[in-house]
């Protein structure tokens, strides 16, 4: 973070929401890595002759310079350098891409250090982009990562009963995590993944951000995997929460994608 004159700073990050407000005015929600999840206004954006206007667009990644006021920030100026502009042609991956962003700002807090959460969801934009990895997968990817970095990953390297390494194990969801087959009695929703599943799973939970999305999976392994994420994420992220994020964003995806770059 650069430190300028007159309470102004430098952030950097990405912009998961872009909302009017005013006449001509916008409400930014950013996700930075000095900062945490942030809101600033940018005045005047949506006026045609604006500087900030094709800087205040959702996905815009970069450096945002802006004045910090008591109670809020505004936006000076913008220097954006990805705009994930495939994703304006491609409407399965915008609306993954909305999606993505709608469980970073979940996670995110003001004034947090979310450096980790900046970088997946960067990573993660940049792999829909990518047509040999299917979108569903990186939901996977995403969604058990995301959990992770925000402490409520799984357990999957070793039984959470007895911390064995060895014994074939099951998968709880209530339990959070692989139980081994000694203590799979005392379980009534152990759920039994392949191998290759299970493997699977340890990579994502185990890697860094930057080697996410390096590798493919099988068809049967995929339905496992999403079968599993999903159950994860009503557990544990609330399911009433997942269903609503789900539903809301599916009823508004058009008009979102319509809109949001436009205003």
């Amino acid at each position: 973070m650069r430190e300028y004159m007159d309470d102004k700073i430098a952030l950097t990050g990405i912009v998961l929401i872009a909302a009017p407000i005013g006449e001509s005015d916008k409400r930014l929600v950013l996700l930075t890595r000095e900062r945490g999840k942030v809101t600033v206004f940018a005045r005047g954006a949506r006026r045609t002759n604006s500087s900030l206007l094709g800087v205040t667009s959702p996905f815009s990644f970069g450096e945002f310079v802006v004045y910090e006021g008591r109670t809020s920030y505004t936006l000076m100026s913008a220097s954006i350098s990805n705009y994930f502009q495939e994703l304006r042609t491609d409407v399965e991956g915008a609306y993954y891409g909305f999606y993505f962003m709608d469980l970073a700002g979940y996670y995110a807090r003001e004034a947090n250090d979310e450096t980790e959460m900046l970088k997946l969801l960067y990573q993660t934009l940049r792999a829909l982009t990518n047509v040999h990895i299917p979108n569903e997968l990186i939901r996977c990817i995403y969604e058990l990562k995301t959990i992770t970095v925000n402490g409520e990953g799984p357990q999957v390297m070793e039984c959470i009963m007895c911390g064995d390494r060895e014994r074939e194990k099951v998968f709880s969801i209530r339990r959070g995590g692989v139980i081994c087959a000694q203590c799979a009695g005392h379980i009534s929703d152990g759920i039994r993944l392949l191998p290759s599943t299970l493997y699977t799973l340890q990579y994502i939970v185990c890697s860094p951000v930057e080697k996410l999305y390096t590798f493919v999976v099988k068809e049967d392994v995929l339905k496992e995997l999403k079968k599993l994420t999903k159950a994860y994420l009503d557990e544990y992220l609330g399911k009433r929460q997942h269903e609503k994020n789900a539903e809301e964003k599916e009823k508004s995806l058009q008009d979102s994608i319509r809109k949001s770059w436009y205003w």
